[in-house]
């Protein structure tokens, strides 16, 4: 296989092949990033698909010497998927938490499952619930940042996960009655 500095060069001088290359070779990590915004395929794609157009217009900014070059597509391609969240308006202000019920919101409920039963949980959310969901527990990104990233108020942001943890606590009781029968 081509080595990763020639293909890096290739996309710099605009190069399809090169572009190919470093789509397919990065395709299956950024497409699981996606697929944990958007239950639908098609969305996961579009994100997908700007970001790493974004990737090959600024690869000329890409510093090695700052960090891997997955990592740094990866941060692009999340912020493309952010940015398709805010296009589609399903981020809308709904109930803010309140403080009281604030001191739950920072256990991670996903931090016990295996990856393949993670989407089919996420796919149970609303999509701004996946949406807030997956920033917090899976992006690390505190309720602060999340409102600034998506243009909604901190207690939105608690209402989404407190939501989250509500229904997936329903969805994780569910499958244990179901798993021992």
């Amino acid at each position: 296989m081509e080595d990763l500095h020639e293909i890096i060069e290739g996309c710099k001088r605009n190069d399809r092949s090169s572009q190919e290359k470093l789509y397919r070779q990065f395709y299956p990590g950024l497409f699981a990033l996606c697929k944990k915004f958007f239950p639908d395929n098609h969305d996961a794609l579009t994100s997908l698909n700007n970001g790493m157009l974004n990737v090959f217009k600024n690869i000329g900014k890409y510093d090695p010497a700052k960090g891997e070059l997955f990592n740094w597509a990866y941060t692009i391609v999340r912020n493309a998927a952010i940015t398709h969240l805010n296009s589609l308006k399903i981020i809308q202000p709904t109930t803010e938490l309140t403080d009281q019920i604030e001191k739950s919101l920072y256990h991670n409920p996903f931090k016990e499952l295996e990856w393949n039963n993670i989407y089919n949980y996420l796919d149970k959310l609303p999509p701004a619930t996946r949406a807030v969901c997956t920033l917090h527990y899976f992006e690390g990104f505190a309720i602060k940042e999340i409102s600034e990233q998506l243009g909604i108020s901190e207690g939105t942001i608690k209402w989404h996960l407190s939501e989250s943890r509500t229904r997936l606590k329903t969805l994780f009781s569910i499958n244990r009655i179901t798993e021992n029968e």
